[in-house]
């Protein structure tokens, strides 16, 4: 919407006609996607002010919304005649909750009515607070421009949303049936695969070029038909499926490619099962990972509110274009390109890490794996802790009690709202198995970072009709919020007593989440073990408290008696699951939600937005600045310039992430962003994150190559930095890119294999451009990101088979030249230069005439602006 607002701005300056630039498609905007916590259990007495200036003001109490009844803990409130201790909620235990309109929300353990969670409404009222020019914004384009349908805050995340709500799964326009499809800037987009929809995720580049009309081109995919048989076993949840089956497809090798489900296997899944699966694609590098609609997706469709004229007219449909799948068909399976066959039976339950979520350990084994990579040394899993120093153990005092923390400690547990959370089993799983320690006297330590943040408000609509959530919150694991919090690094900071502790005692202390993503340091600094779980083992762990436990053998604790109670002893059956999931996920959830999203909320209702066709922008704003993608528009496009005696920004290595390149996650104190947003008088608890501050394009570049894991081989260790070779100073990457573009000097990247890995961001190409990147050269290159280099303007080259820097003799401290001729041709060879003689040929990865229509204009975005003119 930024650039849509700065195209504008363009047009009109080129003599054009800005109310021009607008969506030609229907375009949904959804607001939560980014949600810091600021509250949580642990922290909720003595919480930040990450807003500066004077402390909170009490959070008014909302008033009571038709809804099912929900049991909170009272932790202690006025309205409750004693004290919600463990000892009385096991002799009193709360039981399922009759499903009841007009219900006031009960305390479990008292049954007296309590107000809202405390931790929602301060987090909601926190993230309004410090995203109301973003909010604003939002509300402006929801006004000028057409085709734009707001999702309102507090509903729920992009894919999440897109599932619940805007699927349609068969187009019905005029009497004209055709299948719904979609394309969205969120790389989970995928899930949407599991109903049987055609979609995936694209680069925001990409999608701002379809919203204005331009086709989405593609090279025809290979398709993969991925055959699922058997029955998984009881205690495999369905994350257990969903990365047992990411492992064998990044071992097929399926990147790139579209991904279909197929055999006797699919039909023992459910759909929260199939979207699931299908949202892990980011994950192994599949374009799509497609379950066409059968039985079991029509039975869900009439769970969630489609009619049943809707559905006959639906399956008649699918069945006359053979879209829809049969298990009892005559007919033979389709014909695949390749075929992988997966046995359910085999899937036992797996954690995923410490640093990467392709490292799988079965959980039998978590214990002498992490001593294993304690053991090893510093790298892809070890950590290279000296024998002696294994079993050190650290005493800290936290809230005037004695803790004890060594090796393997667990210090965050996050249940949050990436990919696990759209699934109603794994949930409830997590919630039943917190209903039965909480009865039998289990507890989590105070100083554990717990949060639970569902995708949307449906999941927690069925962990409250269930019953379940109030036994979540009492072993700390209250609902923060709705968007990805945790996952992106956007965790409350640690005590800092427990910080200090890690520290001083170089522990290796360790976060469980069930999310997709477990880069080192990517929860917390000093976080250095990061382990992806499915919910009820992030509340098992939890209660645990470490990694390093054997579940077969030893205890999770104690209860009420001082009895051992082992995992076996509360771990939820399949038929507990199904039952609960039958009672509580139901039309009438997804009904709510559905009223939620269209009535909208009380704060996003009365905000107000100016309705001028160009936005005002604010040039003291630290949130919305005019980007400067399209300061050189011109009505016609000039031939590619040759790039001459550039320099290396950057020399990387293998397997680059968009999360090395693309700024993430909280703004590091040190970093060239921070310094920006000191300059402009903010204090660093107003910093927010980089994700709230994407409409900033000098807060974004400033943020680009800012990651500590970043290992560029100039420096020859994980930092964020580079050496400006004109003057021989090491930099961070910024400064050193801003020195270049004062003197005049272009910049390349070099780069190994998979460049570009992991999520489309479109930051991960539009940050490069804005530090004046002009080309990468690497091995490979991730296909989504590299049509990002494309659509943004960057050239992106390829070594030839078997050539890479080391090959060549390259150092990386060259001057390389680069001629473009006055055609390019898809595919086809180049001839570079350096300042040392060498002279080497490289492909130039444009597949089709589309793309290089595209560079020539300098990118999607400057064509479709020039559209307009």
């Amino acid at each position: 919407m930024v650039d849509f607002a700065a195209m504008r701005e363009a047009v009109r300056n080129a003599g054009g006609d800005p109310a021009k630039v607008s969506p030609a498609c229907p375009t949904d905007l959804t607001v939560d996607h980014s949600l810091q916590i600021d509250f949580s259990k642990c922290a909720i007495q003595n919480a930040p002010n990450p807003g500066g200036g004077d402390a909170q003001k009490p959070v008014a109490k909302l008033s009571l919304l038709k809804v099912q009844p929900r049991r909170v803990p009272c932790r202690g409130q006025a309205s409750c005649r004693g004290p919600c201790g463990s000892g009385e909620a096991a002799r009193s235990p709360g039981q399922f909750s009759a499903q009841i309109e007009n219900t006031p929300i009960l305390c479990p353990f008292h049954l007296q009515p309590v107000p809202e969670p405390e931790t929602v409404l301060k987090n909601q009222e926190m993230e309004f607070g410090r995203n109301r020019e973003r909010l604003q914004f939002f509300k402006w384009s929801s006004k000028v421009f057409k085709n734009v349908s707001i999702i309102p805050p507090e509903t729920g995340m992009a894919h999440q949303v897109n599932l619940e709500y805007l699927s349609r799964v068969v187009f019905e326009v005029k009497d004209f049936l055709y299948p719904d499809s979609v394309v969205g800037t969120d790389s989970h987009t995928t899930m949407v695969n599991g109903l049987g929809i055609l979609g995936w995720g694209v680069g925001g580049i990409e999608t701002e070029a379809v919203m204005l009309g331009m086709p989405l081109t593609l090279t025809l995919p290979e398709v993969v038909g991925c055959e699922l048989t058997g029955t998984a076993s009881p205690l495999a949840t369905s994350i257990d499926i969903v990365v047992s089956i990411t492992k064998h497809l990044k071992q097929a090798d399926v990147a790139g490619k579209f991904v279909e489900f197929f055999g006797s296997g699919v039909s023992q899944l459910s759909v929260a099962d199939r979207t699931t699966i299908a949202n892990m694609c980011p994950e192994y590098g599949a374009i799509l990972s497609f379950f066409p609609v059968d039985n079991v997706t029509l039975k869900h469709l009439k769970h969630t509110g489609f009619d049943k004229a809707r559905l006959e007219v639906m399956e008649a449909y699918l069945k006359a274009v053979k879209l829809f799948r049969s298990d009892e068909s005559s007919s033979r399976e389709p014909e695949y390109s390749q075929v992988v066959q997966i046995s359910l039976s085999s899937i036992i339950p797996y954690v995923s890490g410490p640093k990467r979520s392709q490292d799988r350990v079965a959980v039998n084994n978590m214990k002498s794996d992490f001593q294993a990579c304690l053991n090893e040394k510093s790298g892809v899993k070890g950590f290279q802790i000296a024998v002696e120093k294994q079993n050190d153990i650290v005493p800290v005092q936290y809230e005037g009690n004695e803790y004890k923390l060594s090796h393997g400690c667990i210090v965050i547990a996050a249940v949050i709202s990436c990919t696990n959370n759209c699934n109603p089993s794994v949930m409830l799983a997590a919630g039943l198995l917190a209903k039965k320690a909480v009865e039998a006297g289990l507890v989590v330590k105070p100083y554990i970072r717990t949060s639970l943040s569902p995708g949307s408000g449906m999941v927690t609509h069925y962990l409250s009709s269930s019953g379940v959530l109030p036994y979540l919150s009492k072993l700390g694991f209250e609902v923060v919020g709705y968007g990805c919090s945790t996952c992106v690094g956007n965790t409350a900071p640690l005590p800092e007593a427990i910080r200090n502790a890690i520290k001083q005692g170089d522990i290796i202390a360790c976060g469980v989440l069930s999310g997709t993503k477990n880069f080192e340091g990517r929860l917390c600094d000093c976080v250095r073990a990061n382990y992806l779980a499915s919910p009820p083992l992030v509340v098992a762990y939890a209660i645990a408290g470490t990694v390093r436990i054997d579940f077969e053998t030893e205890p999770l604790g104690t209860g009420f008696n001082g009895e051992n109670i082992y995992l076996r002893d509360i771990w939820p059956t399949r038929k507990e699951l199904h039952t609960v999931e039958e009672e509580c996920v139901i039309s009438a959830m997804f009904k709510e939600l559905k009223e939620k999203m269209e009535k909208g909320n009380k704060r996003w209702n009365l905000l107000e937005a100016p309705e001028s066709t160009l936005f005002p922008w604010d040039l003291k704003s630290t949130y919305i600045r005019c980007p400067s993608f399209f300061d050189k528009l011109a009505k016609e496009p000039v031939s590619p310039q040759p790039i001459e005696n550039a320099h290396v920004l950057l020399y990387l290595g293998d397997s680059v992430t968009t999360d090395h390149i693309s700024p993430a996650g909280s703004i590091a104190r040190s970093s060239a962003a921070a310094k920006y947003l000191t300059n402009k008088g903010l204090t660093p608890r107003e910093f927010n994150s980089y994700g709230a501050r994407r409409g900033n394009d000098a807060v974004m570049t400033r943020g680009t190559f800012a990651n500590i894991k970043l290992l560029n081989k100039f420096i020859g260790k994980p930092a964020p930095k580079t050496v400006h070779f004109p003057s021989g100073q090491t930099l961070d990457v910024f400064e050193a890119a801003e020195l270049y573009q004062k003197e005049g000097i272009p910049v390349i990247i070099l780069a190994g294999k998979k460049y570009g890995l992991g999520s489309s961001r479109d930051w991960a190409a539009k940050g490069p451009f804005l530090l004046g990147v002009k080309a990468v050269l690497a091995e490979s290159y991730e296909k989504v990101h590299k049509s990002q280099l494309i659509g943004i303007g960057i050239a992106p080259l390829q070594f030839l088979p078997g050539e890479n820097p080391s090959t060549l003799g390259l150092t990386g401290r060259e001057q390389f030249s680069i001629l473009f001729p006055s055609e390019l041709s898809p595919g086809m060879t180049l001839d570079i230069k350096t300042s040392t003689g060498k002279v080497f040929s490289v492909i130039a990865l444009f597949e089709n005439d589309v793309e290089i229509t595209l560079y020539k204009y300098g990118g999607s975005l400057n064509f479709v602006a020039r559209r307009c003119l």
